[in-house]
C-alpha cells in the first residue's frame, strides 16, 4: 500500500500519519493487488478536513469529512470508502455471475439447435367449402395474410390461395390425387 499524506495549512504529525495507516489497512483487506491512497488533510475555520482517494488499478474511491476533530474525519473517511468499495464489489460479483449464467444457458441452447424448425405454434379454424373467386375475395379481405386454405366446390379437395410477389397475382395449391 503505498501512502501519501499530505497537510494543507496543518501539519501531518507522525501521530495523523500512523492513525491514517493503521485506518487505511480496512481499505487494503478489500484489494490483492496494490492500492495507492492520497490523504490530504487541512483546516478551514474551526473545521478539520480529511480527503482520501483510493486508487486500485482502473477504480478510484474519494471520500471527503469535515468536522470538529481531523481524526473523527479520517475515521468517518475509512467507512465511506469500505461502503463505496463494498458497493463496487458487489456490482461486479453480480456482474460476472449473470455473464457467467448466459454463458451456460448459451452452451445449454447448443444441442438445442440440432432440434431447430419444429412446429411451436399451431392454429385452427373453419373450412367451408367456397368457389376459387370467392376465396380470392376472402383473401383480399385479409389484408395481413398471404395464404387462404377452402373447400374448392368444384372438386370438394382442400386448397390453397396465395398471394404472389407481384401483389396483383394470385396462386392455387391443389392436390393431383
Amino acid at each position: 500500500m503505498n501512502i501519501k499524506i499530505t497537510g494543507k495549512e496543518l501539519k501531518a504529525t507522525d501521530a495523523i500519519k500512523e492513525y491514517a495507516e493503521k485506518k487505511l489497512e480496512r481499505v487494503q483487506k478489500y484489494f490483492e493487488s496494490e492500492i495507492d491512497v492520497l490523504v490530504t488533510i487541512k483546516t478551514e475555520r474551526n473545521l478539520q478536513i480529511a480527503e482520501i482517494q483510493v486508487n486500485v488499478n482502473s477504480d478510484m474511491y474519494r471520500a471527503v469529512t469535515e468536522t470538529k476533530d481531523l481524526y473523527a474525519s479520517i475515521d468517518k473517511d475509512i467507512d465511506i470508502l469500505e461502503g463505496q468499495i463494498r458497493k463496487a464489489k458487489t456490482k461486479k460479483d453480480k456482474q460476472n455471475k449473470e455473464a457467467s449464467i448466459k454463458q451456460k444457458e448459451l452452451l445449454n441452447m447448443q444441442p438445442m439447435q440440432a432440434i431447430e424448425k419444429e412446429v411451436i405454434k399451431t392454429a385452427y379454424y373453419e373450412i367451408k367449402p367456397i368457389s376459387v373467386d370467392d376465396a380470392k375475395l376472402k383473401l383480399e379481405e385479409k389484408q395481413n395474410s398471404i395464404f387462404f386454405t377452402f373447400i374448392n366446390v368444384d372438386t370438394g379437395k382442400v386448397n390453397v390461395i396465395y398471394k404472389l410477389k407481384d401483389s396483383n397475382n394470385y396462386g392455387l395449391i391443389e392436390p393431383e390425387v
